[in-house]
């Protein structure tokens, strides 16, 4: 029988909340290393050795991972895809747990590639929408195809937080609308709005990757670069990206990332939109839906609309 290793690599902190995110899926009997676990070890325990291996010292240098097997077969590679979703969405809550990157062992990435892919299938979104993964085919009707391959880094719009913000994009949109997608990842939102009749996008994403991520899901679906634009920067502390981002408004302003970012993103907002426009914010926690509310209220901005699923939030607020 042949097994598949998994490992997640998070920091200290994140230990626990890893392996009870496992548990909740079934997941147990996980192995874990940890350096500052095994240098407290080394600490307490000087006198039974007279030296420490280098190699395993090397080895232990910044790590917090956790490791478990699934065996490699349908079960397996369907419990991954749960795993990959739920991580997708603990990195969604702005927690500080290390890069939660996923890797594998015992099995070729191609093996691996081929067999996730199976559990996401096409996805009605709105009224309108279809979500289409690159890999899948499908009679989009008399809905608008959406085609999106975010590889192993991106939301494949699965999660209700992306969900709920396509729900109130499509209600808000208008035609000829600009849009401005902060946090872009994969590019879903912008090229949703290209694809249901807004005139221009930009998005911007503090990771590099999110940059060709994003162009090749929008040439996916016929939108070239003449129409769509991304650009790596934090738009929290870029100085120079925020004031060329504020140098042209937008009818949509979006940011499906995490409260944490949203609150203080909300002190800029003003200076991106048109004078109607509307920010649409999603990755909220219900916990925390009232704080980035009073948050958007102080900055000027006005909640409209509400959507929740599975204990998330997505919000419109316009001036």
């Amino acid at each position: 029988m042949r097994w598949l290793e998994v490992h997640i690599d998070t920091n200290h902190a994140g230990l626990d909340t890893v392996q009870a995110l496992l548990s909740g899926l079934g997941v147990d009997g996980v192995m874990i290393e940890d350096e500052e676990e095994f240098q407290d070890f080394l600490e307490n325990n000087r006198d039974y050795w007279d030296y420490v291996d280098e190699d395993l010292e090397r080895r232990m240098a910044g790590r917090s991972r956790i490791t478990f097997y699934l065996e490699a077969r349908e079960a397996g590679f369907a419990k991954l895809g749960e795993v990959r979703v739920a991580l997708e969405g603990l990195k969604q809550e702005g927690q500080d747990l290390g890069t939660l990157l996923m890797t594998l062992e015992n099995v070729e990435d191609a093996d691996w590639e081929n067999n996730w892919k199976q559990y996401y299938k096409p996805m009605e979104i709105g009224e309108r929408l279809l979500v289409i993964p690159q890999w899948e085919e499908a009679d989009p009707g008399d809905r608008v195809p959406l085609y999106l391959d975010p590889g192993l880094t991106f939301g494949t719009g699965a999660h209700p937080t992306t969900q709920l913000c396509l729900e109130l994009l499509e209600e808000a949109l208008r035609p000829g609308d600009r849009v401005l997608d902060l946090g872009c990842g994969s590019g879903i939102l912008a090229i949703a709005a290209l694809a249901l009749g807004a005139e221009r996008a930009v998005g911007v994403d503090i990771d590099p990757k999110a940059v060709d991520v994003a162009y090749e899901n929008a040439a996916m679906n016929g939108i070239g670069r003449d129409r769509y634009t991304v650009q790596a920067g934090n738009i929290l502390t870029d100085r120079g990206l925020t004031e060329r981002l504020a140098g042209r408004q937008y009818a949509l302003v979006l940011a499906n990332i995490v409260a944490d970012v949203i609150i203080p993103l909300s002190a800029q907002v003003e200076r991106f939109l048109a004078p109607d426009g509307v920010f649409l914010c999603s990755g909220i926690i219900d916990t925390r839906a009232e704080e980035v509310s009073a948050a958007l209220a102080q900055n000027g901005l006005k909640v409209f609309a509400r959507r929740e699923q599975n204990g998330w939030v997505a919000l419109a607020a316009r001036r």
